[in-house]
C-alpha cells in the first residue's frame, strides 16, 4: 500500500518536504520554547498569510503576475514581519511581549483585506491555510529544501551562541556575544521555517509543529540536546503518519499532523505520570524494607 503511494511525483515531493520540515521545525522550536516565544510563531504565520493573500490578489489582478509563486511573497512578508517584530521588542523594552500581538494583528488585517480583494477563499488559499498533500510542486520542493537546509546549517554554526542567549542572555552579553544581531538572525530563521512549512502543515497550524513535539519531548528528555533529538523524532512521526493518513482518508494534512502531535504529547504525559508512580512505589518499598 505504501509502495503504491510513492508512484506519484507530487506525493514524493510532499514527503521529501515533510521529512525536511519535520527536522527543522522542532529543531528551531526547541529554542523558541526555551526563550518563551511560542506565540511568535503564530504571529509570523499570520504575516505569512498576508503575503500569500497579496500574491493571490496580484496574480488575479495583473496578467504578467499570474505565474507568481505565492511562496516567494510568503517568505518576504514573514522575513519583514520578523525584523519588524524584533524592532518593536526594542521599542517596548519593558513590554516586549506587545510586539507579538501587534504583528499578529497587522498580519490578520492585511490578510482579511487582500483575501476580500481576491474575491474571498478559493482552493489555492485553503491549501495554504490547512496544507495539502497534492500542492507541493517540484519547484516548491527545491525552494523549501534549500531554505530548510540553509536554516539547519545556520543553527549548527550558531548553536553555542543561540544556546547561551536562550538560557542566560545576560551571561551571553557579558561573554561578548552580540545579542541584538543574533536575535535578528534567529527571528529571520523562524520566519523562513514558518513560510517553508505552510505547504505541508498549513499557515494556521504551522506553529503547532514547532511547539507540540518540543512540549512532548520536554516531558521525557534529560537535557536540551536530548530534547531537540526527541522533538525531531516526534516531529517526523507526526509528519509521516499524518501525511499517509491525510492521503488515504482524504483529510487536510495540517490537521492530521497536528492531531498526531497532540496524541504524542498526551502519551508522553501519561508515560511520565506512570513512571513517577513506579518510582514513588519503589521508594516506598525501599523505605519499608529499611524501617524493618
Amino acid at each position: 500500500m505504501i509502495a503504491t503511494l510513492f508512484q506519484y511525483d507530487f506525493i514524493r515531493n510532499t514527503f521529501i518536504v515533510g521529512l525536511v520540515i519535520g527536522i527543522v521545525a522542532p529543531l528551531l522550536g526547541s529554542f523558541i520554547v526555551v526563550r518563551k516565544l511560542s506565540l511568535m510563531a503564530d504571529a509570523l504565520s499570520h504575516v505569512t498569510l498576508a503575503g500569500i493573500a497579496v500574491s493571490l490578489f496580484l496574480s488575479k489582478t495583473y496578467v504578467p503576475l499570474v505565474a507568481l509563486n505565492p511562496l516567494y511573497l510568503g517568505f518576504g512578508f514573514a522575513t519583514a514581519g520578523s525584523l519588524l517584530m524584533e524592532k518593536l521588542r526594542s521599542v517596548y523594552k519593558h513590554f516586549e511581549e506587545l510586539a507579538i500581538p501587534i504583528i499578529m494583528s497587522a498580519g490578520m488585517g492585511f490578510s482579511v483585506i487582500f483575501i476580500s480583494l481576491a474575491n474571498g477563499f478559493n482552493t489555492d488559499l485553503f491549501s495554504y491555510l490547512f496544507g495539502s498533500v497534492s500542492a507541493v510542486s517540484r519547484n516548491d520542493m527545491y525552494t523549501i529544501v534549500a531554505i530548510a537546509t540553509f536554516v539547519f546549517i545556520i543553527i549548527l554554526l550558531l548553536y553555542k551562541e543561540l544556546f547561551l542567549l536562550s538560557f542566560d542572555e545576560e551571561y551571553a552579553k557579558v561573554s561578548g556575544i552580540r545579542a541584538k544581531a543574533f536575535d535578528i538572525i534567529f527571528m529571520v530563521l523562524v520566519a523562513l521555517v514558518i513560510a517553508s512549512s505552510m505547504r505541508i502543515v498549513g499557515i494556521l497550524l504551522v506553529s503547532s509543529l514547532m511547539t507540540l513535539p518540543v512540549a512532548a519531548a520536554i516531558r521525557i528528555a534529560k537535557g536540551f540536546k536530548q530534547t531537540i533529538i526527541i522533538a525531531i523524532i516526534f516531529g517526523e512521526i507526526s509528519v509521516i503518519v499524518g501525511l499517509v493518513s491525510a492521503y488515504y482518508l482524504d483529510l487536510a494534512p495540517g490537521g492530521a499532523i497536528v492531531l498526531l502531535s497532540v496524541i504524542i504529547l498526551i502519551l508522553t504525559m501519561l508515560y511520565q505520570k506512570i513512571r513517577l508512580r513506579v518510582i514513588l512505589s519503589k521508594r516506598g518499598e525501599e523505605n519499608g524494607i529499611i524501617s524493618e
